[in-house]
């Protein structure tokens, strides 16, 4: 058996075009999707990422704005920077790129986001929506890997799925996502005992651990057939990689997701649409 790759890729290149036509739309109704990005800080990865994503923005017609910050912003400074974007009404999305600086109480900052504008979908209004079934921005990732599972018409009803992550960013959205579609969800961790023994029993792991020093999920580890969803993140001897030990994975899966090319694309292309969404809420 070999599995079949989930390209995540194609799948966000499928969602920008269907955006495109949405945000067009929206523009001819006089409204632009506007995203504002906060950069605090000048670390590398951020950068990277904050770039990708206000490119990926405007390469479908979103209007971004981009606020960059000395990593000695005050917490009052960045607040108000806040506060001046939830009140402008030609801004529908703001996006403050985490980690911050460790002297800024990240979740009260998070929270002063306006919940309607909060395109990553963090603050705790928005959580709370989310544990409800009522949430309408959803966490970039989680969502990104709900639409992957979508797009290749995975039915998940009845099936035991194994997340090896508790984030908020990640593990904690996915049980309500998986649950709303009838999924059986155990969440691992790094206190639980014999992961072996949950993940030979699941029919979907969802793994986002990224120590790849510390942990890699092995061929020996899942069962014939099983689904596998790459959400790590790792460098080994310079090269990009997942928690998966891919080569011998690939042999035993049924369905797998490379890194990079799989959830990560579909991270980017969730911001994307929850702005789409934010916009329309607005209107």
């Amino acid at each position: 058996m070999t599995a079949k790759i989930i390209d995540g890729l194609t799948v966000s290149q499928h969602i920008k075009e269907r955006l495109k036509i949405e945000i067009e739309d929206l523009i001819k109704l006089g409204i632009t999707p506007c995203l504002a990005t906060i950069l605090t800080g000048d670390d590398p990865p951020s950068l990277i990422y904050v770039n990708n994503k206000q490119k990926s923005a405007n390469s479908i017609g979103i209007k971004t704005l981009d606020y960059r910050l000395d990593k000695s912003v005050s917490e009052k400074e960045l607040i108000q920077i806040i506060e001046k974007l939830n009140s402008d009404p030609a801004v529908h999305g703001i996006l403050l790129q985490l980690p911050l600086p460790d002297h800024l109480d990240e979740d009260k900052v998070i929270n002063k986001i306006d919940p309607s504008k909060d395109v990553d979908g963090l603050t705790f209004v928005n959580a709370g929506l989310l544990i409800s079934n009522h949430a309408k921005l959803i966490p970039c990732t989680p969502l990104g890997i709900m639409e992957l599972l979508h797009y290749y018409d995975l039915n998940l009803d009845g099936l035991s799925v194994l997340i090896i992550n508790r984030s908020n960013l990640v593990g904690k959205p996915l049980v309500s996502l998986l649950l709303e579609k009838n999924a059986t969800v155990t969440v691992a961790h790094t206190h639980t005992k014999d992961l072996a023994h949950f993940s030979q029993h699941a029919d979907i792991i969802i793994t986002a651990v990224g120590k790849r020093e510390s942990f890699t999920l092995t061929a020996e580890m899942i069962k014939e057939g099983a689904i596998i969803i790459d959400v790590g993140t790792n460098r080994v001897n310079g090269k990009l990689c997942g928690d998966i030990d891919f080569d011998k994975v690939e042999k035993k899966a049924g369905y797998v997701t490379p890194v990079p090319g799989g959830v990560g694309p579909m991270t980017i292309c969730m911001l994307l649409k929850n702005t789409v969404e934010a916009s329309k809420l607005a209107s």
